[in-house]
This record gives C-alpha cells, structure tokens and sequence, in this order.
C-alpha cells in the first residue's frame, strides 16, 4: 500500500523557520521524482518545490525561491522541505507527491505528473 506521511508543520511567527518531513512507503521511492505543493483556503493547490530521483536537480516556484530548499534520502525513504524566512502567505496545507520517473535528472512542476498524494500538513504563519 502506498503511503506519504507528512510532518512538521505548525504554527511559527513570521520569519521564523519550519521543516517539513515526507516519509514514503509502498513503492520504490528512488525511481520517483518528488514535489511538495500547497493549498491555501479559498485557493488553488500550488507547486512549491520538487527534486529529482537522483537529487542532483531541484526547481523552486519564484514565491518561495531563496526561502525554500528541497532535499531527499533514498536510503530513509524521505523528502524534506526546509521553509525559512516564513511569510504569513506562506499559511498553507502543504502536500507531498511521488510522480514515476525514468530520467534520473527530470523533475515536475505539474500535479498531473505526480502518481501519488499525501493527506498534506497544516502551516500557519502570524503577522
């Protein structure tokens, strides 16, 4: 059975740092491309950030790039999303997806290209 289990979000002050953890299990977490999306109330899910299989490619949406770094552990079967510098419309439910890969180096920013969902975690950002 397929399983993204995401934690460590919560509530933190503005500029304040928060790190996000997705543990994968059920397929093979390697031969997957990894993104973590968000969803904040009353709009649509966006892409934040996503690696390749291999790590040795990441791309960041323009709103978080410089705040945001994306890694994974092919070993542990995790993605992390370090958040720094955290703004109060950063306040999202953030989802990590497993999107089937053949290229070591591609990654995706689509959420058609992703297989598969986690229930997503809940970070609040105050003013």
């Amino acid at each position: 059975q397929v399983q993204l289990v995401e934690s460590g979000g919560g509530l933190v002050q503005g500029g304040g740092s928060l790190r996000l953890s997705c543990t994968a299990s059920g397929f093979t977490f390697s031969t997957y491309v990894m993104g973590w999306f968000r969803q904040a109330p009353g709009k649509e899910r966006e892409f934040v950030a996503t690696i390749s299989r291999s790590a040795t490619g990441t791309y960041y949406a323009d709103s978080v790039k410089g705040r945001v770094t994306i890694s994974r552990d092919n070993v542990k079967n995790t993605v992390d999303l370090q958040m720094n510098s955290l703004k109060p419309e950063d306040t999202a439910a953030y989802y990590c997806a497993a999107g089937r890969s053949s290229i070591g180096s591609a990654y995706y920013t689509a959420e058609y290209q992703y297989h598969y969902w986690g229930q997503g975690t809940q970070v609040t950002v105050s003013s």
